[in-house]
């Protein structure tokens, strides 16, 4: 599995890896909603902004992390972030996640269009398994988790530590690579709708 970072791009986002360049984009998107970014493992929401860049391209470099900012093609203007990480090419596994999006950016075809993209791009370069995590206290984004048609494989008491220093509970789904034909078709089916709206 050798997953690069490359923009990926459908109808609805364009997917763009962490550069110098959008430095000032990214912290603008994300600089929003604190109250969502209490549950998060880190915090990328005003003061903490500089330390998670620079932590992103910290993974980015050592081919741990493809960090992406989302970029909506209706309006052209970044309304988020998502990653491939803990990539691990040995086991041809990896987690999509470090995921926020804008307020006005969910709900829509924004987080199934990045996870079409993503799950399609990892599995093309080879991955078996790709992992979806959340906290166990944040019953929408398992929702959202469980209607991309991942396994529900659980959760993982007191697994990590928040920016906050809550001792967290994690959700964990998994979608394998013998998963994916009927995942992508339900995924392709959903962003036609939108397409069509």
């Amino acid at each position: 599995m050798i997953l690069t970072a490359e923009v990926l791009e459908n109808k609805f986002v364009r997917l763009e890896p962490f550069e110098p360049a959008i430095k000032g984009e990214v912290r603008a998107a994300l600089d929003c909603d604190p109250e969502a970014w209490g549950g998060m493992v880190a915090s990328a929401y005003g003061p903490h902004f500089d330390g998670w860049w620079a932590g992103a391209l910290a993974a980015m470099s050592k081919g741990a992390r493809i960090p992406f900012a989302v970029r909506s093609q209706a309006s052209g203007a970044l309304v988020g972030t998502t990653s491939l990480y803990e990539i691990r090419p040995e086991h041809r596994r990896c987690e999509i996640g470090s995921t926020f999006y804008r307020p006005e950016a969910r709900g829509g075809p924004v987080n199934p269009a990045c996870k079409r993209l993503l799950l399609g791009h990892a599995f093309i370069a080879g991955a078996v398994r790709i992992e979806i995590i959340t906290d166990a206290m944040n019953p929408g984004s398992q929702a959202a988790i469980r209607k991309l048609g991942a396994r529900d494989e659980g959760v993982l008491a007191r697994h990590k530590v928040t920016w906050t220093g809550r001792v967290r509970d994690t959700a964990q789904f998994a979608v394998l690579d013998t998963d994916w034909p009927n995942v992508r078709q339900k995924l392709d089916e959903r962003l036609a709708g939108f397409a069509t709206d």
